[in-house]
């Protein structure tokens, strides 16, 4: 019989187990994208690259053909990395570009977690090919999008079907937090949900404000 014990399971990611690459938020392809609007995209993709950022996770930032055609990369995505090179390509599929995978490689994980535009083509090409190179591979579907829901969702559906476990941005930076009492990441944690996490973040801010009047501390000052 299987006996509990208060260990997380082996499923869950932590900070240290991948790496994330963050792939094309670019304008031009932001333009064409209709399987989910502009602003909640762009919100979605801040708050997986501020917990990426803050967590210290590996992270590739990656564009295509940014000055032929496609254009700069959200500030939102690049701002968390200061200084950071972005690897720009001619190939669809990153995990067909040499210095993409020396720098999958130079992280040293198996696990990869992959978000950005657009879903069919961009996201589906390296999640297949990692897949088949052993990695398992994980895909943050709201920080995903597609000219249609039709292609954004058929998309997922092929990945899934194929062994990537699908996740949301949320979801992504509330793994990593996990528990409360890590005071070393909890204002950062709480600051990125009440910043961009919707009404998920609304909750956040009057948890907050409420424990603070009763406490006059937050949850990471009280674990410190």
């Amino acid at each position: 019989m299987s006996q509990a014990s208060p260990i997380p399971g082996r499923g869950l990611l932590t900070p240290q187990d991948h790496t994330i690459l963050m792939i094309d938020f670019q304008s031009q392809m932001a333009f064409a994208t209709r399987s989910i609007d502009a602003i909640t995209l762009r919100t979605n993709a801040a708050l997986v690259a501020g917990a990426a950022a803050g967590f210290e996770v590996p992270t590739i930032l990656t564009t295509v053909a940014a000055a032929a055609f496609s254009g700069p990369m959200f500030d939102e995505v690049t701002e968390p990395f200061p200084g950071q090179s972005l690897l720009d390509r001619t190939s669809m599929n990153c995990w067909e570009d040499e210095a993409v995978i020396e720098a999958v490689n130079a992280a040293v994980n198996e696990r990869v977690v992959l978000c950005g535009l657009w879903t069919s083509v961009c996201i589906v090409g390296p999640a297949l090919s990692a897949l088949d190179q052993g990695f398992e591979v994980l895909v943050i579907a709201d920080a995903c999008g597609d000219v249609s829901d039709e292609a954004h969702d058929r998309a997922m559906d092929r990945m899934v079907q194929a062994g990537v476990r699908p996740m949301t941005s949320v979801q992504y930076l509330l793994e990593l937090q996990r528990d409360w009492a890590r005071g070393e990441t909890y204002a950062m944690t709480t600051d990125l949900a009440r910043k961009f996490a919707g009404g998920y973040g609304l909750g956040i801010t009057y948890a907050r404000q409420m424990f603070d009047a009763s406490e006059g501390q937050t949850v990471g000052e009280a674990a410190e």
